[in-house]
């Protein structure tokens, strides 16, 4: 190894490659591969899309002169099955590496540590558990759809610095600035689907498109409603050649609306309800099949209490302006940025682990996992 350079070196290389793949391998975790040789970086490459090669055999197709003898670092195991693309490992053996350092284990049944005997067997020495912290981070929508067959549920909105999202119910506002937004849109691109309640549709009529520079996959957008109350003439519906729309409804809505919604090109699927509005383990059961690995839920406030009160929930992105509105007036009060949650006792309340607060213009972005 050059002197200077460690293996957290390359796998932070590594991992800034894998990181390259966001939005665009979903349901597939990011993965990034670095091959060094006589102390000099040789090949890499990263997963760049669903379908596409692997992070190691796009690293192996790069390489500059033969990887016999090299040592390749990888964020993820690798994957030892046939998918759409050959085995990693078989590639890796192929191509004569040495040695192989491992970000993560991969939790996926098909692979589970068999990745790392079959390139044992092989006689290729393997290392484990280099920056593992770090590697599990980058993908941690991914291990948990793995786990549970369900989308990593994000819950996400903007406020005033005491908890209000507008002046009146059922007024649109716009709290936060420039670079807020910017950051939205980033993080619209990096997640698989994106989630509004009807009312949010019906006040603030958004696109839920990523609005982000350059070539992005426009997520999956999702609107819950149970009545089916959404207008054909939305912005949500009549965008759907830019970006496909899923409107998840339960039978109590009509069926020439369905009908219509169809027509008009979203996808309407009939949920099973729960009180007379969509059951949302039912939605994201549905999302799972159908390969969504992450759910951006932005609001409003209806349908965050729901995904709270249901223990749905598994990180929060809330997004602080600094202004204060007040609770406003007795007939009239202000609303917050979580509807009315079943609490008797506060220590039953759900609790954020913060892990990051970010200053991004006027406003802060705090984010973290619920414990």
């Amino acid at each position: 190894m050059a002197e200077g350079h460690t293996r957290e070196d390359y796998m932070r290389r590594a991992l800034r490659l894998a990181a390259k793949g966001a939005g665009w391998v979903n349901p597939n975790p990011q993965v990034g591969c670095v091959i060094v040789k006589d102390g000099r970086v040789v090949g890499e490459g990263w997963h760049t899309a669903f379908g596409q090669l692997h992070a190691e055999r796009e690293a192996l197709a790069a390489c500059t002169e033969s990887p016999a003898g090299a040592t390749a670092y990888v964020t993820l195991e690798p994957c030892c099955h046939q998918g759409k693309t050959p085995p990693c490992t078989e590639g890796l053996i192929e191509a004569g590496i040495a040695r192989v350092v491992v970000g993560a284990p991969d939790p996926n049944p098909l692979v589970a540590g068999k990745g790392v005997a079959q390139l044992r067997a092989a006689g290729i020495e393997v290392e484990e558990g280099v920056l593992v912290q770090d590697c599990q981070a980058l993908n941690r929508a991914w291990f948990h759809f793995i786990q549970t067959g369900r989308p990593y549920v994000m819950a996400k909105f903007a406020q005033t610095l005491d908890g209000r999202i507008g002046l009146r119910v059922g007024e649109s506002c716009w709290l936060t600035g420039e670079e807020a937004r910017t950051r939205t849109h980033a993080d619209r691109a990096r997640f698989a689907a994106i989630a509004v309640g009807v009312n949010t549709v019906l006040v603030d009529d958004p696109l839920l498109t990523c609005r982000a520079p350059g070539r992005v996959k426009q997520p999956l957008r999702v609107v819950v409603d149970s009545c089916l109350r959404i207008p054909l003439d939305a912005q949500v519906v009549r965008t759907v050649d830019a970006a496909p729309l899923l409107v998840a409804t339960t039978f109590y809505a009509p069926e020439e609306k369905r009908t219509a919604l169809q027509e008009a090109g979203a996808t309407v699927v009939v949920l099973p309800d729960c009180e007379g509005q969509v059951d949302l383990e039912a939605l994201l059961d549905h999302l799972g099949e159908q390969g969504i690995d992450s759910l951006i839920v932005e609001g409003g406030p209806a349908l965050h209490a729901a995904f709270f009160a249901k223990g749905l929930v598994n990180g929060v992105q809330a997004y602080v302006a600094p202004r204060v509105f007040g609770a406003g007036a007795a007939d009239a009060p202000t609303p917050g940025s979580v509807g009315c949650l079943p609490l008797e006792d506060p220590q039953a309340a759900p609790r954020i682990a913060f892990e990051r607060i970010t200053q991004l213009g006027e406003d802060v972005l705090m984010e973290g996992q619920v414990k």
